[in-house]
Order: structure tokens, then C-alpha cells, then sequence
């Protein structure tokens, strides 16, 4: 269901959209600074989230600042009649942190799952790689694809 923001909602994307506050409790300080209770900040957010205002809420590290300065985006052929199941048993891999499923853009393109592995090293992510690549099977043709520049991660605004 799409709706409208209210003004609350509004202003509770306002107040988060750059981030929630970097305290012990958080949804608290949004909920003072709104001038309502933490438990209507985490119900608007929860419907925000069931209606598809809001896609997700989560931590997005700086991988760079963790020790993480070689960051590999595996890219894979596989079956597509497969490649939920394989996405899911990628994506739970302790070592990948994010795995998703993408519509392969023939010719030129043939791969249909990406999973990010980070490392310390491109030898690291390249070890953890032939793992996903023993799992997977010999036959998926696979491509590691390595950042060379952080971009700043942003979702979209609301002014």
C-alpha cells in the first residue's frame, strides 16, 4: 500500500535519512527530538518498511576504515532456475555481505548473481572467491570485479 507521508513520517525521514543518531538508543532520541514515544517511532518506521516507503534500514561501513582495502564484486552465471537458492546460500557465506540477484544483459553481459567479498588483500578475496566458485560448481563462469575508488553511499533525499 502507497500512501502519503504525513508530516510525522516526514519528518522522521528528515531526521534519519542521514543516518540514525549515534547514541545507545537511537529510536529515544528520535522520539525526543519528534516530540512522540520511541515505541511510534519503531511502528511508523516498521509500516514505512511494510508499504515500500522505505526499503531498508541498516549499517553501511566505511570497509576501508576496518581494515578492509580490497573489495571484489563476484559476478556469476548460474542457472537461473537455481539462482535463489544458490543466492541464498551465498549470500549466507560469513565472508560476503551482500549477495543479490540481477538480470544477465546478453550478449555482452551473462552474469546473473553478484556477492561482495571484502579483504584485506585482492589475494584474500580471491581466496574467498574459489570458495564461492567450489560451492557453486566449475561450470558458472564467474568474474571478480575490484573497486579502485570509494564513492560515497547515499540514498535518495527528501528536502
Amino acid at each position: 500500500m502507497n500512501r502519503p507521508l504525513d508530516d510525522i513520517d516526514r519528518r522522521l525521514v528528515l531526521a534519519t535519512q542521514g543516518g540514525l543518531p549515534l547514541v545507545a538508543q537511537p529510536y529515544h532520541e528520535l522520539a525526543e527530538a519528534l516530540g512522540i514515544s520511541s515505541a511510534e517511532v519503531i511502528e511508523r518506521l516498521r509500516r514505512m518498511l511494510a508499504d515500500g516507503l522505505i526499503r531498508r534500514i541498516g549499517a553501511v561501513p566505511n570497509h576501508y576504515a576496518i581494515g578492509y582495502t580490497a573489495n571484489g564484486m563476484s559476478v556469476w552465471d548460474v542457472p537461473d532456475d537455481r539462482v535463489d537458492r544458490l543466492g541464498e546460500q551465498i549470500g549466507a557465506l560469513d565472508f560476503v555481505t551482500h549477495c543479490y540477484h540481477r538480470p544477465r544483459r546478453l550478449p555482452e553481459w551473462p552474469y546473473n548473481l553478484f556477492a561482495m567479498v571484502h579483504g584485506s588483500s585482492r589475494d584474500e578475496v580471491l581466496e574467498k572467491v574459489a570458495v564461492i566458485a567450489a560451492l557453486l560448481g566449475a561450470d558458472c563462469a564467474h568474474d571478480v570485479l575490484f573497486s579502485t575508488t570509494i564513492l560515497k553511499k547515499t540514498g535518495l533525499r527528501i528536502g
